[in-house]
């Protein structure tokens, strides 16, 4: 016996399986080579470019808020501007949704369109969206309202389907085993179950949506991008970073308020409460909440009672359809003109067909190679960097709480600042060209990414780490056996969804300078040429595609 178990290998079996694994890493490493080379990325400068980023900061510092009323306007019409777009992605999503999802609509095809369009939307950039609706229908929130709206879709519709799909179709059998139809069937059994991860993505949304919308200004949808972009082109680089600090501000506090809303839509507030030291006020809510639940019981009422949650949702559904409708009707709007123009998109439509390069194929294909080059680099840079972050940010992988809690914050921090709004910076800083649009998309994927890695290192089985632990391993040993195994796969996934967000992402940096394809796509816009746009939009579709195809070969590779 003890000869059998030391005969046993410690190392992978060497099947082709394994080499599949091998050659995979080894290409992508080669892709990263690739791309490197291809924007002429240099090491040696790298510290140089970012001196230049760090003296621009010391000339924007500190910040000068001169015109105050004109940044409190705009930061409003930012916030209505991704407060309307999101409702109005959530109405359109809905219907989608429900199409889209497998135990709600039977026929395949109506499934297949459904999920086509949701699909389609989320490949076309909003800021793009944005520049062909401000053709269409003039400059002016609108167009961003429009852009952000449709783009949405494309999250929240394939969300919004998932959730439908996960419902437990037990109560849906309760309900038609009474007599119900299908309509009825899914309006009492299965919306309700998904109801709450609808309220979920629709906050989560919301949040992307105000960093969204502070950069519309840039193609001319309003919102506070307009007096950034004005200010940094005329060097007042201190009344740009009093702008960017008000977007910080206001894109952290939704994002606070979205975080607890959602945690207690999901349940973990009650979770995160209960792993906490009870003060006396916790207590209090405790004994409160559960003698209305047992009175509740008792007199077997039928509608919830008005527990601490309860209250809290109520009161945060109260907020946000005040604010809806306080937006609505200050935004600066005039709803009647805007929907008679609704014909002009149709002739803009029309005109995008059939789509061609119209003699700038070269161009074409290079700002395609070049977006994505930008956006492989982007994200093994800040992949780099955030594979540590991430670890910091664990809670099960990190004890000391304060590095944790601290790492957290600088991450939350980051992300409040657009990525674009970043790019003009770097671009500011160094000039154009591909190579700041590069270094500024890695920033934003360090952050982004971060939150991603230390998620998926919070899910790992704590099983495999107390074996490993109770033979001796040290906690670096427990790391490296029991942890980086598990995640694996789920750093796969996440990579490839990095890379596919982040190539949409690279195709809007030429709007400001940053390489790509932008800077054609957005002069195809702003001379008519539309076929052309049609030509590029239909590219980084397909190239969407094929990223999320290779995604889903490695993610079962790995699995």
């Amino acid at each position: 016996m003890t000869s059998t178990v030391q005969a046993q290998r410690t190392t992978p079996a060497l099947t082709p399986l394994y080499f599949l694994k091998i050659a995979s890493v080894l290409a992508g490493l080669v892709a990263v080579w690739w791309a490197w080379n291809r924007l002429n990325m240099s090491v040696l400068s790298f510290f140089d470019d970012l001196q230049n980023v760090v003296n621009l900061f010391k000339r924007m510092y500190p910040p000068k808020f001169s015109d105050t009323d004109r940044i409190i306007s705009l930061t409003l019409e930012t916030l209505w501007i991704a407060l309307l777009g999101t409702f109005g992605a959530v109405v359109l999503s809905y219907p989608l949704a429900v199409g889209a999802a497998a135990n709600t609509t039977k026929h395949p095809l109506i499934r297949f369109g459904c999920r086509s369009i949701i699909t389609l939307t989320r490949a076309v950039p909003e800021l793009i969206l944005a520049a062909i609706f401000v053709v269409a229908y003039g400059p002016g929130p609108f167009c961003g309202i429009l852009a952000l709206a449709l783009h949405s879709i494309g999250m929240i519709g394939k969300l919004f389907s998932d959730a439908i799909e996960e419902a437990n179709e037990v109560s849906g059998d309760a309900v038609t085993s009474v007599g119900a139809t299908r309509r009825q069937r899914i309006r009492s059994a299965v919306i309700p179950q998904a109801l709450p991860s609808f309220i979920a993505t629709a906050l989560f949304r919301l949040e992307i949506n105000i960093r969204g919308s502070a950069v519309l200004g840039l193609v001319g949808a309003g919102g506070i991008g307009v007096l950034i972009s004005e200010s940094l082109e005329t060097i007042q680089y201190k009344p740009a970073l009093a702008a960017v600090v008000v977007v910080f501000v206001v894109i952290l506090i939704v994002e606070v308020v979205s975080t607890s809303i959602r945690q207690s839509l999901i349940g973990e507030a009650a979770t995160q409460q209960q792993n906490k030291q009870r003060g006396w006020l916790a207590i209090f809510i405790n004994r409160r909440d559960a003698s209305l639940n047992k009175t509740a019981y008792e007199k077997r009422s039928i509608t919830p009672p008005w527990t601490t949650e309860r209250v809290f949702r109520s009161s945060a559904f109260i907020f946000f359809s005040v604010l809806l409708f306080f937006g609505i009707s200050t935004v600066n709007i005039e709803w009647g003109y805007a929907v008679q123009n609704t014909h002009k998109m149709g002739t803009v439509l029309r005109q995008m067909f059939p789509p061609g390069a119209g003699g700038e194929s070269s161009l074409l294909i290079r700002g395609l190679v070049e977006s994505l080059a930008i956006s492989i680099v982007a994200t093994f840079l800040g992949v780099l960097v955030a594979l540590p972050l991430g670890v910091l940010m664990a809670r099960n992988i990190n004890v000391r709480r304060f590095f944790s809690l601290g790492t957290r914050i600088g991450v939350l921090a980051l992300r409040g600042i657009p990525e674009l709004i970043i790019a003009v910076i770097f671009v500011s800083a160094m000039g154009l060209g591909p190579v700041p649009g590069t270094l500024a998309l890695s920033v934003t994927v360090a952050v982004f990414a971060a939150k991603l890695f230390a998620d998926s290192l919070e899910e790992v089985n704590p099983a495999p780490r107390e074996a490993v632990t109770a033979v001796g391993a040290s906690k670096i040993q427990e790391f490296f056996s029991a942890v980086v195994p598990q995640f694996v796969s789920p750093f796969v996934s996440n990579l490839f969804y990095l890379l596919d967000v982040f190539f949409r992402s690279s195709t809007v940096l030429g709007i400001v300078g940053g390489g790509g394809i932008g800077y054609l796509l957005i002069q195809s816009i702003k001379v008519y040429q539309f076929k052309i746009t049609m030509a590029i939009v239909i590219s980084i579709y397909l190239i969407v595609l094929v990223i999320e195809w290779l995604g889903l070969g490695m993610r079962r590779l790995f699995k």
